[in-house]
């Protein structure tokens, strides 16, 4: 092709040229800020209602299938029975997790689901977004999802959700007011 001494005289253009001596950093310096599109979208403090669904819908059912996995496999290994072969007792405590990590993953998912829903509709026809609607939304999801079992059952329900509600908005606040980021 040709000498590479006499080749680089007659580049006129090196894309790179104003690039060497500056620091990495300074080249892909990017904003630590959220960008949004639209500028209602930088204007919205919370997460839409869709998002909000999602969030506590896919969390309860994944916190449901491991916790409920869990108890499945020591309920597995509970009721293992002497003389049985390793690869049976595999087997058991691999079905009880399974049967109770999907039983518990559903149960929160629907609660998750509910819960959801009934806040996000407080929140639009509330239009405030304070400690009260979290709290209402536990209790109502309680107390909805054991209605079928009776007035008793829903109440004491209602009660633990609407409390269980009031502490994790609590700590929430807690962890933002003292913990630092």
């Amino acid at each position: 092709m040709g000498n590479p001494n006499t080749d680089q005289q007659y580049r006129q253009y090196n894309p790179y040229q104003g690039l060497y001596g500056i620091p990495a950093q300074n080249l892909y310096n990017l904003p630590t800020s959220p960008e949004f599109l639209f500028q209602e979208e930088a204007l919205r403090k919370r997460r839409g209602w869709s998002d909000i669904v999602q969030f506590y819908t896919g969390g309860g059912y994944l916190s449901g299938a491991i916790l409920g996995g869990a108890k499945g496999a020591l309920d597995g290994i509970r009721a293992a029975e002497p003389g049985e072969t390793l690869k049976l007792r595999v087997n058991r405590v691999l079905n009880s997790g399974g049967h109770m990590g999907g039983k518990f993953g559903n149960t929160l998912g629907v609660l998750g689901l509910m819960f959801a829903g009934i806040e996000s509709g407080l929140l639009h026809f509330r239009d405030t977004d304070d400690m009260v609607n979290p709290m209402v939304a536990g209790l109502a999801t309680g107390a909805l999802y054991r209605a079928a079992k009776g007035v008793r059952s829903a109440a004491v329900a209602g009660a633990i959700g609407g409390i269980a509600a009031g502490l994790a908005v609590a700590g929430k606040q807690a962890v933002k007011r003292y913990v630092p980021i």
